[in-house]
């Protein structure tokens, strides 16, 4: 019996020796082939590196703003007799907007009146006596006291009757209303928005230690999400003297055109000032930047010694430290690391090493623009 379970035991262990052998055996080989076995080529895009011109630009986002804006209220309470204009229509200076019921003021105007010519008769009668001597002076001051109060209160009759017209305080576009004739106003009431689009104001924002840069007259451009592909250009006709305390920027007042109307107060915009001259740098995609925290790199393209089956120069991929300065839309700015005309991988560096072999497909390109818009699919 015992000799049984020592034969089982060493056929067990046999067995399992076989097996363990058999996988390292396999696994040996395995790397062995692998070692030997050529890389397959990454497919990568990549372009030459070359010098562009850069425009340096201060970036902002801003608010438009009417020139003038206001909402046209009534300054006393009355009844809406009647409406001179439609929502959306454009009035002059001065037009008349709205007509309050004024019947009972009117009539107190025309009491006041005829008590002011009652007070200029007497007057002049008085003082035709006084020079007879018949009445005394202090009769004629009296009557000349009465005269001037009476024709005071004529005044501010025929004023109140005047607030009872509703008038365009300056030239603009209306906005909505939703008064109607018979409607009754309370003093302060809104009857219409007024705002005056052409030209339209843009208020934005800057950093302080940008304030230098901008300067009285310098030419803005300016893009809104509600217009695709149209740019305003403008002009700065204000810098606040004040720097907010709590955020360290300075506002910036600039005019802009509107004579199609298609800005309108409330919208955002972006604002962008041109900065200094033009600079000279050599331009990549974002995309082709490794960004690590020892430092940016690229991997430059290169042809080695190895052919392949049409007897063609194989490319390889050699990674190289660069220093990047400005950005501007999908593009940065190399100041050292490479030369012009050196070819650059842009994008598929992911499973890229030194040495690692490559073949370039530009079929599909990276973004590459220098003012980007958003794709809407």
């Amino acid at each position: 019996m015992k000799k049984r379970m020592v034969i089982m035991l060493v056929a067990v262990g046999v067995l399992l020796g076989g097996l363990v052998g058999f996988n390292w055996f396999k696994g040996y080989m395995m790397q062995k082939y692998m070692a030997s076995a050529p890389i397959p080529p990454s497919t990568v895009t990549a372009m030459k590196v070359d010098y562009q011109q850069w425009q340096p630009q201060l970036s902002a986002v801003g608010t438009l703003r009417a020139v003038r804006g206001v909402d046209v209220t009534s300054e006393v309470a009355g009844l809406v007799r009647s409406l001179a204009f439609k929502s959306g229509d454009e009035v002059k200076e001065g037009q008349v907007l709205a007509q309050l019921n004024a019947d009972s003021d009117v009539a107190q105007l025309h009491s006041l009146e005829a008590a002011a010519d009652l007070a200029a008769t007497v007057y002049e009668r008085d003082k035709a006596q006084l020079e007879a001597e018949v009445i005394s002076k202090a009769q004629v001051d009296t009557d000349a006291g009465d005269l001037k109060s009476k024709r005071a209160q004529v005044a501010q009759q025929a004023a109140l009757v005047e607030k009872k017209t509703i008038r365009a305080p300056f030239a603009g576009k209306l906005g909505i209303s939703t008064v109607n004739p018979g409607q009754y106003l309370n003093a302060g009431d809104k009857l219409v928005t007024l705002q005056t689009i052409d030209p339209i104001y843009i208020d934005f924002n800057l950093p302080q230690q940008q304030l230098p840069q901008v300067a009285i007259g310098q030419k803005v451009t300016l893009t809104a999400d509600a217009y695709k592909g149209i740019t305003f250009e403008g002009k700065v006709n204000a810098i606040n003297p004040k720097v907010d305390t709590s955020t360290r920027n300075v506002q910036i007042e600039a005019t802009i055109p509107n004579a199609r109307r298609l800005l309108l107060p409330g919208m955002f915009a972006t604002v962008k000032l041109n900065a200094g001259d033009e600079q000279r740098y050599l331009t990549l995609p974002q995309t082709a930047i490794t960004y690590n925290p020892y430092g940016d790199t690229v991997f430059v393209v290169k042809e080695s010694d190895k052919k392949d089956e049409k007897g063609n120069a194989t490319l390889t991929v050699q990674q190289v430290f660069v220093t990047t300065g400005p950005t501007r839309g999908d593009q940065v700015a190399i100041l050292s690391g490479v030369e012009p005309g050196t070819q650059i991988v842009t994008s598929g560096q992911v499973k890229l090493k030194n040495g690692s072999p490559v073949i370039i497909n530009n079929t599909v390109l990276p973004a590459n623009s220098p003012n980007p818009t958003p794709q809407e699919k």
